[in-house]
């Protein structure tokens, strides 16, 4: 009897164990099974157009707003391009088609907001009003070919025509073109800049460089030190003048009273030097075409440096300074622009919505940059603020 109450007992303690364990799981309720980890979604470095590239963009017409692509460029991947830093929002691209085979070769924007640029291939100079982008062309003459385009100190458009063989003006109001032929023979005008006291300073590949006093006409033609080669030329805030030479391989100060020409030898041999542009202080910085590189020459203290720009086969055509001494510069190589900071000397890559756009000229005015997409048939601008 004993060992049966024992036995009712035990079992009884048994049911009260399980019926306790099934309250306890009804309280945590079931296990929650394993959560598989999120996929990794992939985010391309650069943001598409909203236009496609490949697209073909009738030319304007009058009354008509042509098409205009706009994108915000992301960081180059390429590991030896570093972001710059800057207060400002990232810089945005926009391109203005202008009319098919006009292959512009010079921009420059006008104070007044008109953008002049020269139509080479087909002997005009155009202007482009950026607010409704619409274009108008004025044929510069018979036989033209115009490469450089500045604006004077008088707001008018000066160009350096090398069909022609002379230096041109067009009267923004009248659109009147004169024309300052030079004296002497052939020497394939490219580029130009004014001093201080207002006289055009000019450059030609085929040996030569020279000035123009838009006060009398009279134009005045020198030999390049080593011959054929004289392409970028730019004036320091001093008053200077500086051409850089592609042939040639180097950058020349022109003394602006004898018109003399000094050869300064970059460090680079057969750099290339194809355009050059001075900074707030007078220092000159130069492409360097053939080395893949950017040069600076410090006047004040006589002394070289050279950066190598990113990725694998760097060829800067254009460079400009803008008015916070950020260098710009067109790269074949990588269908883009570049900017260097010479605070920090890091290079920001901002590529270029039209293949093949060959930039072959850079200048600006506060916030923007321009250049002339002679590839694409299209004005491109860089806005930073």
């Amino acid at each position: 009897m004993a060992k049966l109450a024992l036995t009712v007992r035990a079992i009884s303690l048994l049911a009260i164990s399980l019926l306790a364990l099934t309250a306890l799981a009804a309280c945590h309720g079931p296990a929650s099974p394993a959560v598989s980890p999120s996929p990794s979604i992939p985010v391309s470095p650069f943001p598409a157009a909203p236009t496609p590239t490949g697209a073909s963009i009738p030319p304007p017409s009058p009354g008509r707003t042509p098409p205009i692509a706009e994108v915000t460029p992301a960081a180059s991947p390429s590991p030896t391009a570093t972001a710059i830093p800057s207060p400002v929002e990232t810089p945005s691209i926009q391109e203005y088609p202008v009319p098919e085979g006009s292959h512009p070769h010079d921009v420059a924007p006008a104070p007044d907001g008109t953008v002049w640029y020269t139509a080479q291939a087909s002997g005009e100079l155009g202007r482009l009003d950026p607010a409704t982008g619409q274009t108008r062309h004025i044929p510069l003459g018979e036989g033209s070919r115009p490469h450089g385009v500045i604006v004077g100190p008088d707001g008018a458009p000066w160009i350096t025509d090398s069909g022609l063989n002379a230096i041109v003006r067009v009267d923004p109001a009248t659109e009147e073109v004169r024309v300052f032929p030079l004296p002497t023979g052939y020497v394939n005008l490219n580029t130009a800049t004014f001093d201080r006291n207002g006289l055009l300073w000019f450059t030609g590949q085929g040996g030569a460089y020279g000035r123009l006093d838009p006060a009398t006409g009279q134009v005045e033609v020198f030999e390049a030190p080593r011959g054929r080669g004289p392409y970028g030329i730019t004036t320091t805030p001093q008053g200077d003048v500086y051409y850089a030479s592609l042939a040639g391989s180097y950058i020349a100060r022109i003394d602006v009273e004898t018109g003399q020409a000094t050869v300064l030898e970059p460090p680079t041999p057969g750099q290339g030097a194809r355009r050059a542009w001075s900074d707030s202080r007078g220092r000159i910085w130069v492409s360097e075409w053939n080395a893949g590189q950017l040069g600076m020459y410090d006047p004040a203290s006589g002394q070289w440096r050279e950066w190598r720009l990113p990725g694998d086969n760097p060829q800067p055509y254009a460079v400009y300074v803008d008015e916070r001494d950020i260098v710009w510069l067109s790269d074949f190589g990588a269908n883009a622009l570049v900017s260097f900071d010479p605070a920090t000397e890091t290079f920001q890559m901002y590529p270029l919505p039209s293949p093949n756009a060959n930039v072959r000229q850079l200048l600006g005015r506060p916030g923007e940059v321009w250049g002339a997409e002679s590839g694409a048939d299209k004005l491109v601008v860089v806005r930073y603020r």
